[in-house]
């Protein structure tokens, strides 16, 4: 064999093994380019974790599903604030003056007279008498003003009634009134043949008078309305 022979054998042999160990460096690299696999894996992983996000995609959905329950609540609040409130009306109707009980009187359901009373001296007996067809509440007293009087006489508060004098059709309420006084002490008296009493409503009663008139001073004073003459004369 010659030297040529020989050389040309050994660079084969040299470059064979070269494509060997070339080879298996591919070989290798393969094995490491499968490494990055868990990377896959952490891929694959977080396509697990998209039902968890399509699940949280549900949440969100049944929240916005709930929204309009949400709104129905509010509607069914807003309505029961309408009955509350409703209620409170009626209560309010309820807590208004009763229909029922009697009005006030007026000059024109009652008439007037005056008497002088037997006692006490000096004094007069007023009578009211519903002459209408419905029954009525009188004023607290009789703002009695005698002739051209500015001011009308204090009342006796030791006469005040529990309640206010009411009168049904026909019937009678009474008032006294002290004229002057017994012993001459009273000042500014004068006479007088006139006398008219307002009501409440801004009529006015004209009472006819004692023939001649009466006498009044300083000492004139009147009762509450009473339900009896003798109540009325007592003071």
């Amino acid at each position: 064999m010659s030297a040529r022979t020989t050389r040309t054998r050994l660079f084969a042999a040299t470059t064979v093994a070269l494509a060997a160990l070339s080879l298996t460096a591919c070989e290798g690299d393969g094995v490491d380019s499968g490494a990055p696999a868990p990377a896959a894996n952490t891929s694959v992983a977080g396509n697990t974790n998209q039902p968890s996000a399509k699940g949280g995609s549900g949440d969100a959905k049944e929240d916005t599903a709930q929204a309009p329950d949400s709104g129905k609540g509010a509607g069914a609040g807003s309505a029961a604030g309408s009955g509350s409130d409703a209620g409170s009306g009626s209560d309010a109707g309820e807590d208004q003056s009763d229909p029922g009980l009697p009005g006030k009187c007026s000059a024109s359901d009652v008439r007037i007279t005056a008497a002088n009373a037997p006692r006490p001296i000096n004094h007069l007996l007023l009578t009211a008498t519903n002459t209408g067809s419905k029954t009525c509440a009188l004023p607290e007293y009789p703002a009695a003003r005698f002739g051209e009087a500015q001011s009308v006489p204090p009342v006796a508060e030791s006469s005040k009634p529990q309640s206010l004098t009411t009168l049904a059709p026909g019937e009678s309420g009474y008032a006294g009134v002290r004229l002057s006084s017994g012993d001459g002490s009273g000042e500014g008296g004068y006479d007088t043949q006139t006398l008219t009493i307002p009501f409440e409503d801004g009529s006015i009663a004209r009472v006819t008078l004692p023939s001649g008139g009466v006498f009044v001073d300083s000492a004139l004073t009147v009762t509450y309305w009473q339900t009896s003459a003798a109540n009325a004369l007592e003071y």
